[in-house]
């Protein structure tokens, strides 16, 4: 399965709205499957943004870390988002988290300073 960037940003935003209850929960995309979910729960779990249980297959949400509401929170204007995806695609001809780490901070203190073109 590949893995899926806006996947990831729209997984963020729905663990985001689980209540913190320590339970895991399920969440649902639309246009997605339960599987491609799954699988972005789990990687998003590895790469630090959120903690979640592993229950064989399926992967399910408990909540989001500070990294995870960090990124998220640098990620959650549209605008933001597609300048750092564009940023990191032209500079290095991929999309990878790494490169919106650093990405996306940037974007945000040029558009603060005014030194976006």
């Amino acid at each position: 399965m590949k893995r899926d960037m806006e996947l990831f940003r729209e997984v963020l935003l729905k663990v985001e709205e689980i209540p913190f209850d320590g339970a895991s929960h399920d969440i649902a995309v639309d246009g997605r499957s339960p599987n491609e979910i799954a699988y972005h729960v789990m990687l998003l779990h590895e790469a630090g943004f959120i903690e979640a249980l592993d229950l064989g297959v399926c992967w399910k949400p408990v909540r989001l870390t500070y990294s995870g509401h960090e990124f998220l929170d640098a990620a959650r204007n549209d605008g933001v988002w597609e300048k750092a995806r564009t940023a990191v695609v032209e500079s290095t001809g991929i999309l990878t988290i790494e490169g919106l780490k650093v990405a996306l901070p940037m974007v945000v203190k040029r558009l603060i300073t005014g030194h976006f073109g």
